[in-house]
């Protein structure tokens, strides 16, 4: 009987890994089929949205001829520099100021008001303070994905910080620990699943504020390969930018997503 049961499970485990992997693959190809349906008969002009096979041959192109000054792994590689350094920045401030805000009252009465009001205002809306702050260069995306990062960074920290027992960190604090101690090896490790569920979301806000900020300030990355592909009514371009994008943030959410369910699991054991 024990044994049923066991080969039962294993064969739900089976299926469940097939479904997400088939399930996923079945949907994309639904909506390869669907576009390339509607391309090919003619309902919807080339130069309006173009087939598949075109967008393909497309990105093929642009993987060894430039456009607007960059090859389109050049382009991606812009974006991921400014999203690593912002989204960095963002997790070093939001965390620990969240951390404190969720331990130490004085912190949140002090801060609070300014993170509320903070967090509602769209990434896109620091785009005009950025180039009068840094100008159009490489930098003055990174504002833009800061704000989008260091948001939610702040409020999951605090969350986390705020769900955990008083006896526990003054226990920890009766035993000699400072709190320097109290805040690193209790606060930190006892909030770290919320800390890094505010990390994934934040990666998500970032990737989306890049975007939008290249495509009204920079001289590089996706969205301003975009841009200049709608100045140019080339809309294959337009499509590879947007396909790129959705291909990136989907991996990076997939690895934060893994990276979460790992800590999580530890964190239960």
């Amino acid at each position: 009987m024990e044994a049923l049961m066991l080969e039962e499970d294993r064969a739900a485990k089976r299926r469940a890994q097939l479904e997400g992997w088939i399930l996923p693959v079945l949907g994309v190809l639904t909506l390869l089929g669907g576009w390339a349906l509607v391309t090919e008969s003619g309902l919807v002009p080339e130069n309006f949205l173009p087939s598949p096979t075109l967008v393909f041959k497309e990105m093929l192109l642009l993987t060894h001829e430039p456009y607007s000054g960059a090859l389109l792994q050049e382009h991606l590689l812009a974006s991921l520099r400014k999203f690593a350094i912002a989204y960095v920045l963002g997790v070093i401030v939001g965390v620990p100021l969240g951390l404190l805000m969720g331990r130490f009252r004085i912190m949140e009465w002090a801060f609070g008001p300014v993170i509320e009001a903070l967090r509602f205002v769209p990434p896109i809306a620091w785009v005009p303070f950025s180039i009068l702050w840094l100008g159009t260069g490489f930098l003055s995306p990174t504002v833009v994905i800061f704000s989008g990062v260091f948001s939610s960074c702040v409020v999951n920290a605090y969350s986390g910080a705020r769900q955990i027992d008083n006896p526990l960190l003054e226990a920890a604090q009766m035993l000699g620990a400072s709190r320097w101690l109290t805040l690193t090896e209790v606060l930190f490790p006892a909030a770290l699943p919320q800390i890094v569920a505010g990390m994934r979301i934040g990666a998500g806000f970032g990737w989306q504020s890049l975007i939008g900020a290249e495509l009204i300030v920079g001289s590089t990355g996706l969205g301003y390969m975009i841009i200049q592909g709608e100045s140019n009514l080339a809309a294959h371009v337009v499509v590879v930018g947007m396909i790129t994008i959705g291909v990136v943030g989907a991996l990076i959410d997939y690895v934060m997503r893994r990276v979460e369910q790992r800590i999580r699991r530890n964190w239960r054991n």
